[in-house]
């Protein structure tokens, strides 16, 4: 058996009881291994951060628990109806997007998470190059097999920026805002941002992977320089430093509430709660989608999620894709 997958069922041991004192007698009967090596995956998980003391004449108990990602730490308490049922965990991967469509395409489950500690090749929007240092945010992509038609798909983004937003305010304390088409602001500097990529025929959707990064510890030295739009993190705006589990678990409550709700009553309910969301609202923008620059009020989203701007000059333009600023 792997090696991570070990410490991961000890782990498990404990976090199943906070009050538990295994012995390594217990632990060698129930996992099958010796009490040496019970002995080396201990002090592994101490290496790790986890506070494990041990008890004179009775074993271990874990009194203190690392802000790691691992899927038992994530999966304790979570009680979710799908969402995280399965976790995937790594310490460092090209990209948790990549990751969970490899799963997909092998048949994972609905609900599947991965997760990732460092990203190497974390990717944003129309390819732009997401920072991911180890240690400090959240990295994670999760699996949905929709029934739905191909062009419905966007609507998803819209329900995981709502659930991210939830996740920040619940967790964190702060109230943030979205910016279209998949970002989510803090004082006009991005906190987290979404990237939805989908498997599909004409006839329907074979699944869709949420993929969602957030700022949540990282300080300013982190950010690179050559960032296009202002970064934060939960860190830097408020001066504390915010549990990645707790907050990796509040975000898949949210959305195992939100994807039962929209199965069920469609866009509706998650457009309205992401246009409450969004600052430019009734607002001035100028779009630019490259070939051509749009200006005019935002109008709000239409059934796939583009944006509806109505012009200066008369008529109403549908944004499929394009950058929203504030116009002058």
């Amino acid at each position: 058996m792997a090696e991570h997958t070990m410490r991961q069922q000890i782990l498990e041991q404990f976090l199943a009881d906070p009050e538990v004192i295994l012995s390594g007698e217990d632990l060698s009967q129930r996992l099958g291994i010796s009490r040496a090596a019970v002995w080396k995956h201990i002090r592994q998980l101490r290496t790790l951060g986890y506070q494990i003391d041990a008890v004179p004449s009775r074993g271990y108990r874990l009194t203190t628990q690392a802000d790691l990602l691992l899927p038992a730490a994530v999966q304790s308490g979570l009680e979710t109806i799908s969402i995280g049922h399965r976790v995937e965990y790594f310490a460092e991967t090209d990209s948790t997007n990549l990751r969970a469509m490899e799963l997909a395409e092998q048949g994972a489950q609905e609900g599947t998470v991965v997760i990732a500690d460092c990203q190497n090749g974390g990717r944003g929007r129309m390819g732009r190059r997401w920072s991911s240092p180890a240690g400090v945010n959240l990295y994670t992509s999760i699996i949905l097999r929709p029934d739905m038609a191909p062009i419905q798909a966007a609507q998803l983004t819209f329900l995981s920026a709502v659930a991210t937003a939830r996740a920040f305010e619940a967790v964190a304390g702060i109230e943030v805002q979205v910016k279209w088409p998949n970002d989510i602001l803090v004082n006009g500097c991005k906190i987290a941002g979404l990237l939805n990529e989908l498997s599909a025929e004409t006839e329907g959707v074979h699944h869709v992977v949420l993929g969602i990064g957030a700022n949540l510890n990282m300080s300013r030295e982190q950010f690179p320089d050559d960032l296009r739009r202002p970064a934060t993190s939960v860190l830097l705006e408020t001066g504390q430093t915010v549990s990645r589990v707790a907050f990796a678990q509040e975000l898949y409550r949210q959305l195992d509430r939100l994807y039962p709700l929209y199965q069920q009553q469609g866009f509706v309910p998650i457009r309205l709660a992401w246009e409450a969301l969004f600052y430019l609202q009734g607002h001035k923008v100028e779009v630019d989608c490259g070939a051509d620059v749009f200006t005019g009020m935002v109008a709000g989203l239409a059934d796939d999620g583009a944006l509806l701007l109505d012009l200066e000059q008369g008529g109403q333009q549908v944004i499929y894709a394009g950058d929203v600023s504030v116009a002058d």
